[in-house]
């Protein structure tokens, strides 16, 4: 194999470390969190509760409003009122850091414009998006044209993150992640676990897209499981007891598992939910990737094509299905409801 494994370990960007921890995050251990949806938010008040100081950002007043009683997070409505505190907390030239939790594509380019004129050169530009890691590399070269220091960060941990820490896989040089390393440490599970720098520019946001390929394979394997045992109607198998049960020493539990477990519990809840199943996109890329390699991987594009079907996006192919078995053998076909 031509992989690399010697990186193994979660630390390893501490092993690259070109500068002590102490003047790594700004004057007082403050960064910049811009953007406070369910990540970003959750993650400020982790930061917050670790002992650092956040200066965090959201156009919503609502947004701002839920973090105005947490404590060390202080909130702006606007960028230039930000980087205003920023410029007066780090007088010194010493080097700021930015932390974005945006959507992927436009709110990023939009802000990342925005941002331009008021960094100046040292400083770290944090991208924790679901970004596709070709526009990271094509970010990081135009950052570094300005002598801004570039990290793409692949962030899991969901609405969990803020108890029980968030997984961080991160690209970019070693001593910008080096610069962040505090950050990491208050984010991550463990100050020496759940953290990693993964590689060069990308390397971040490419390893968070294979996680989410991954993710729809187990989650689609999931859901197929149940709906088998569902199928078996004779049996009367109680199919949150059974979830419950795999979770308990079973090769498969999973905190996609928990979940399923917590779903099921809870009464009507299939019931209650339209069988349409959403994609975010990196799905999509990690195929996309599978066919620029030439590397098969069916399992995650036919997990892909079944959430498509889910959308209603096989209704034509079904219905054309439909009306040639009706044109050669006469079968008879349903009205559309």
């Amino acid at each position: 194999m031509s992989g690399k494994s010697g990186k193994s370990g979660s630390n390893a960007a501490g092993q690259r470390r070109t500068r002590a921890d102490g003047d790594a995050v700004g004057q007082g251990g403050s960064f910049a969190m811009i953007g406070l949806g369910r990540m970003g938010a959750n993650m400020a008040r982790r930061a917050a509760r670790a002992g650092l100081t956040v200066h965090a950002m959201d156009a919503s007043a609502q947004a701002r409003e839920l973090l105005r009683d947490e404590a060390r997070v202080r909130t702006y409505a606007n960028l230039r009122s930000l980087f205003a505190k920023l410029a007066s907390a780090a007088p010194g030239g010493e080097a700021r850091v930015a932390w974005m939790m945006l959507p992927a594509g436009d709110a990023v380019e939009r802000t990342l414009a925005e941002i331009a004129p008021m960094l100046r050169a040292g400083d770290v530009l944090v991208e924790g998006g679901n970004s596709n890691y070709l526009d990271s590399q094509r970010r990081a070269r135009e950052a570094a044209a300005q002598g801004i220091r570039f990290v793409d960060c692949g962030v899991s941990g969901g609405v969990w993150g803020l108890e029980r820490g968030y997984c961080l896989s991160l690209g970019g040089a070693p001593d910008a992640v080096a610069l962040i390393a505090p950050i990491l440490r208050a984010l991550a599970p463990r100050a020496d676990a759940g953290w990693l720098h993964c590689g060069a520019s990308g390397a971040g946001h490419f390893v968070k897209m294979i996680h989410n390929g991954i993710e729809y394979g187990m989650m689609q394997a999931i859901a197929e499981g149940f709906s088998l045992l569902e199928g078996q109607a004779a049996l009367d198998l109680d199919l949150a007891a059974i979830a419950a049960l795999w979770g308990e020493g079973s090769v498969i539990r999973s905190r996609l598992l928990e979940l399923s477990a917590s779903a099921l519990a809870e009464p009507g809840a299939l019931d209650a939910v339209a069988p349409r199943v959403a994609d975010s996109g990196e799905g999509r890329w990690t195929v996309d990737e599978a066919v620029r390699q030439g590397t098969p991987a069916p399992v995650i594009a036919l997990a892909l094509m079944s959430r498509f079907a889910s959308q209603g996006r096989a209704d034509v192919g079904n219905r054309l299905l439909a009306l040639m078995r009706k044109g050669f053998g006469g079968h008879a076909v349903e009205p559309d409801r």
